[in-house]
């Protein structure tokens, strides 16, 4: 435990940031899991708006600084290919 009071806060501070980027990072596992089991299902309406809202949520993730650029692009593309296959 620090003593000191800046690194006190410092410290709530990071654990606060860790659980709002982890319900973050799950929301987007959920939202590209989605896209999958709507290919799997052959429904392309729900595929393509899984797929829109997969794509925003991957976005935002690179602006917040939870994903790297060249795993959502890699991310983007996979999903975008499985929906125009159906």
């Amino acid at each position: 435990m620090a003593n000191i009071k800046g690194q006190m806060k410092r410290n709530l501070q990071n654990e606060k940031r860790r659980l709002a980027n982890a319900a973050f990072r799950s929301g987007l596992k959920s939202a590209i899991k989605d896209v999958e089991t709507a290919v799997e299902n052959n429904d392309k309406e729900n595929a393509i708006i899984a797929l829109s809202f997969a794509s925003k949520k991957l976005d935002k993730s690179i602006s917040k600084g939870i994903s790297q650029k060249n795993y959502v692009a890699r991310q983007k593309s996979r999903l975008a290919k499985l929906v125009n296959e159906l």
